[in-house]
């Protein structure tokens, strides 16, 4: 087996014309077998990459031939295996994403402190030590005396800033402030959120965390606990030796030996963090999901559905794979293009055809007349629901959710999936509600007639009844789209996309109630969806499919945005 070289990458510099690279840039990945994603921004670029070492060190000298690349550093690792399945060159808006424009990190930047003089500096009483890492991160290990500001996601730290800036506050007074992350990139961008608000004395850790692990000797350190990375090794020690903690493949929070010895801990099914908040059915499908990642194991096989490990841990914002189920071959579509069997007005296929139509990726399209449906939609998939995808393989997905994502792993050029670790969670907690409670209620509500506990009127809105608990459910979402565009913050993510045929088709059950509803903020991004030219597109009538004739290539256009 050749060895695979790894290399996590990013340099904060003016690219006023990131745009013109990222063809010629992904051109040079193919042509020398590189995979990975790299992120190009106005004000940098950052990612991993990963190859033959010819390959990944001609993809370096590229980049560094621009003279504004020249001083691009890099961290490396061998390995015997590709981490990853494609490469991916992105434009962002930032390569690594905080919010808050007019930073310029390459020129205003704290000052780096090498790992050898971090220990003099911390131990200073005066110095406010800051750990700009997220919560669940913090939670594993950290710095003595360092300060945890709780963030779950980096886009929440100016605010913390602001709070603490004010009489009071840790930050109150302006003092000399130190701070910390994993690999570097966000004290960057921190330390220079802090300079350009008056600080004089901001200093960070350069090389980040790791570097500190692999050169300062464990009876010097001041680092207590492990640190979290980006891998398949959840966490590292002194020496960055592979660390104590397991990833809960459910929630993809690490666990330590207290919470692998809990008794609500299920190999990929939950643990104590999420416990509780997935539904029957889709515990039974995480457990089949193990299980058959369990018998890939025992083929020598690599599961569809296996993460992508960077080998390396760095803040490069790799995504993760989508989890999802390996299927036996059945039914090959036989001109090469996946078959897509949908419904128009079914929510969970909305959703799919939405991101497959943001994808790019071509399809045959095959509607389902559901009080009839063809043999060969029960020939792919028994369940006979929609939506469900024929791969050329022969594999077959048979969940929205895996469609949604199988699309968007291969071209996001929307930026669904670009989400750190705890937006992701947070997108994945809106989804399973929906998917679970609030479907559970909305089906109550729509079709009174199916349910025997389905409420006699709308006005039965107790807490308990169908339409309380739908009710409690879009209360919830319109309070968040009052804070932000989006479910999760600014920006549009795969929660958004994945709840709005639903939210959609509660509206429609009485439209002067949903007017009259207190939602103004769920109402106004519902209708922004709807008027979207993708959710226009997929929406688009087609005749039902007749077995044994091609069905019409599906999308007909790409998209670049939606109505906001």
């Amino acid at each position: 087996m050749p060895e695979i070289l790894t290399a996590a990458l990013y340099h904060f510099v003016d690219l006023p014309d990131c745009a013109a690279l990222q063809s010629p840039l992904q051109s040079v990945c193919e042509t020398h077998g590189v995979r990975g994603l790299l992120l190009l921004a106005p004000e940098g670029i950052n990612g991993t990459i990963a190859g033959d070492s010819a390959g990944v060190r001609a993809v370096l000298d590229w980049l560094r031939a621009d003279a504004r690349l020249a001083g691009l550093r890099h961290k490396e690792a061998l390995g015997d295996r590709m981490p990853f399945y494609r490469m991916r060159v992105r434009l962002k808006r930032e390569i690594v994403t905080l919010g808050v424009t007019g930073l310029d990190p390459a020129r205003n930047a704290g000052t780096h402190v090498p790992p050898a003089q971090w220990n003099a500096l911390i131990d200073d009483p005066e110095v406010v030590v800051i750990d700009v890492r997220n919560d669940y991160e913090v939670g594993i290990g950290s710095f003595a005396r360092a300060i945890n500001p709780r963030t779950r996601s980096f886009t929440e730290f100016p605010a913390w800033v602001e709070q603490q800036r004010a009489p009071g506050g840790v930050l109150a007074h302006k003092p000399k402030v130190a701070m910390f992350c994993t690999g570097g990139i966000r004290c960057e961008k921190s330390t220079a959120l802090l300079k350009s608000q008056g600080f004089d004395d901001v200093f960070h850790l350069e090389g980040g965390i790791l570097q500190y692990l692999e050169d300062v000797p464990a009876e010097d350190s001041r680092w207590h606990g492990d640190c979290f990375v980006f891998d398949e090794r959840v966490s590292v020690g002194h020496g960055l030796s592979t660390g104590r903690h397991q990833l809960c493949r459910s929630c993809r929070m690490p666990l330590g030996e207290a919470e692998l010895a809990s008794p609500q801990y299920r190999p990929g099914v939950s643990c104590p963090y999420c416990h509780g908040t997935r539904t029957p059915e889709q515990e039974r499908a995480l457990a089949e999901r193990e299980q058959q990642m369990a018998l890939a194991r025992e083929r020598g096989q690599a599961h569809i559905g296996a993460r992508q490990a960077n080998t390396l841990a760095a803040d490069a914002a790799e995504p993760e794979e989508p989890p999802q189920a390996l299927q036996a071959p059945r039914a090959v579509p036989s001109d090469g293009l996946p078959v897509l069997y949908s419904f128009r007005r079914c929510p969970y296929a909305m959703r799919a055809r939405m991101a497959i139509a943001a994808s790019g990726q071509l399809c045959e399209l095959r509607e389902v007349v559901l009080r009839d449906k063809p043999q060969a939609l029960r020939d792919a998939s028994p369940k006979a629901t929609v939506p469900v995808l024929v791969l050329p393989d022969g594999s077959v997905l048979e969940q929205s959710l895996e469609i949604m994502r199988w699309a968007l792993s291969g071209d996001d050029p929307l930026g669904w999936l670009a989400m750190d670790r705890a937006t992701a969670e947070d997108a994945d907690a809106l989804i399973a509600t929906c998917d679970g409670h609030f479907k559970h209620a909305l089906d109550r509500c729509k079709y009174p007639g199916r349910y025997l506990d389905a409420p006699d009127e709308p006005s039965q809105q107790a807490a308990s009844t169908p339409y309380g608990i739908a009710s409690a459910c879009l209360a919830h979402w319109d309070a968040r789209l009052a804070r932000h565009a989006f479910l999760c913050g600014p920006q549009p993510t795969l929660a958004d996309v994945a709840l709005m045929p639903f939210v959609r088709q509660y509206a429609g059950i009485d439209a002067d109630r949903w007017q009259a509803e207190p939602w103004p903020h769920l109402r106004a991004w519902l209708a922004a969806w709807e008027a979207s030219e993708v959710f226009t597109q997929v929406m688009g009538k087609t005749p039902p499919w007749v077995p044994g004739t091609p069905g019409p290539v599906f999308p007909s256009a790409r998209f670049t945005a939606i109505a906001a």
